[in-house]
């Protein structure tokens, strides 16, 4: 086993499990946050049901921001849709279809987006150049950028487009790269190309999942857990109490 197929393998590991255990231990604070009031963004929905929905709505479709700003809507809709289609894409690298747990139907789902998932690439940087542009053109939002912002915009730029150069312009060898990956998961590990750009590539892919649970990139999970999103505009049917709250009046 080579130094560099056994250096990758070692970050590989701890990245998975910075990225795993940051999102538990960033997700438990989240559902432990006190709510002490009703903040819901009105208009709101007045049953469960329509909180329901307008998560739906607000997770797929981005209503809050279509509302706000068409731009910004538009290049974080390629970006995020983009970034859907190559990760269902690049989920063949990482699975097989034999494994018992791998759902016959999400396979399907993965064969489906391989030929929109190999242009969806062009889509996500397209996207993430628009909101940069943004951040540098738009003089209050130029303002309140910080220096994180942009690395985090250059980063998952540079993996967009070491990934394309990878697809159209200096190939690697696809199977090794699933050799490789699915060794990891089995512990049966296999040699990993050498091909810089794939190496390169990698490289800011694991430095993307060591940082994400200590980013503004939380914002994918935490969205679920905003009381301007998911609390049911009913203060005057039903007194609302945070969990802290409800033990100091027992």
């Amino acid at each position: 086993m080579s130094f560099l197929t056994v250096t990758y393998a070692l970050i590989f590991y701890a990245a998975t499990a910075l990225l795993i255990g940051g999102l538990a231990w960033r997700i438990t604070l989240f559902a432990k946050a006190p709510a002490p009031l009703k903040i819901p963004t009105t208009p709101a929905p007045t049953t469960q049901t329509g909180v329901v929905l307008r998560m739906f709505r607000e997770v797929v479709f981005f209503e809050s921001l279509f509302k706000s700003t068409k731009w910004t809507w538009l290049f974080g809709w390629m970006f995020h849709i983009g970034l859907l289609l190559v990760l269902l894409r690049h989920s063949r690298y990482f699975i097989n279809p034999d494994w018992f747990w791998v759902p016959h139907i999400f396979w399907e789902l993965v064969e489906l987006v391989q030929p929109f998932g190999i242009y969806a690439g062009f889509v996500m940087v397209a996207g993430l150049a628009g909101l940069w542009s943004r951040r540098i053109l738009v003089d209050r939002v130029r303002y309140i950028s910080a220096l994180s912002d942009h690395l985090m915009l250059l980063l998952i730029i540079l993996i967009g487009l070491s990934g394309l150069t990878m697809k159209f312009i200096a190939h690697t060898d696809i199977i090794s790269v699933k050799a490789f990956f699915i060794g990891l998961i089995t512990f049966n590990w296999q040699a990993i190309p050498t091909d810089f750009i794939f190496l390169l590539h990698i490289s800011l892919v694991a430095t993307l999942m060591a940082i994400f649970p200590y980013s503004k990139l939380l914002h994918a999970p935490g969205i679920f857990f905003s009381p301007t999103r998911n609390q049911v505009d009913n203060p005057r049917e039903r007194r609302h109490l945070s969990e802290w709250a409800k033990r100091l009046e027992q």
